[in-house]
């Protein structure tokens, strides 16, 4: 015989339970997302500038500071090319696509991103394209083809600057919460 008992019918899930990561993740206006960009873009840079300062001036003349055995030092290089010293030769392509992106990020950010964790990628990303682009145009031997500098050492590495920090942890952080399915808007 058959059993024709009623099971009761499951509770009806409730909006919030249906709705993904991306749906209810926070949005922002235009206004306030800019603002979040220019004002962590001024903070890095202003981190940046401040720590390449104290680098010309505390490690000049071959000063090495040796913080962690001989696995961090800091040490000034004046570096002609882009990561690693890779295209010494090319530094006025380096400034030129530094420009590029300075501009097209900011033109693009105004348009697309309204999300506070993109905001913040975008923000930390522009000081560190700013911090350098400042170095190719500010910094010996001549306007487009100045030198980056470059003081913090890891053993084995690469020899990198704040700007470079900056640049490394947007990208990072935009590969992952892009592949977590989190869209500027």
């Amino acid at each position: 015989m058959e059993d024709t008992s009623e099971t009761p019918a499951p509770a009806p899930a409730s909006p919030a339970s249906l709705a993904s990561p991306v749906k209810t993740a926070r949005t922002w206006s235009r206004r306030r997302a800019l603002s979040l960009i220019g004002c962590l873009m001024v903070v890095g840079l202003g981190l940046d500038q401040l720590t390449k300062w104290w680098a010309e001036t505390a490690l000049g003349q071959g000063r090495v500071v040796s913080l962690i055995d001989d696995w961090l030092v800091l040490r000034l290089v004046r570096n002609p090319g882009a990561a690693f010293s890779l295209g010494e030769s090319f530094t006025y392509v380096f400034t030129l696509l530094a420009l590029i992106v300075l501009v097209a990020a900011w033109w693009w950010s105004a348009r697309a991103v309204r999300r506070p964790v993109w905001a913040a990628l975008i923000g930390v990303g522009l000081a560190g394209v700013t911090g350098n682009l400042i170095d190719r145009l500010c910094q010996p031997p001549g306007v487009g083809r100045g030198h980056v500098i470059d003081f913090i050492s890891l053993r084995y590495f690469a020899t990198f600057n704040v700007a470079d920090i900056c640049l490394t942890v947007a990208a990072a952080g935009l590969v992952i919460i892009s592949f977590r399915g989190i869209g500027p808007r």
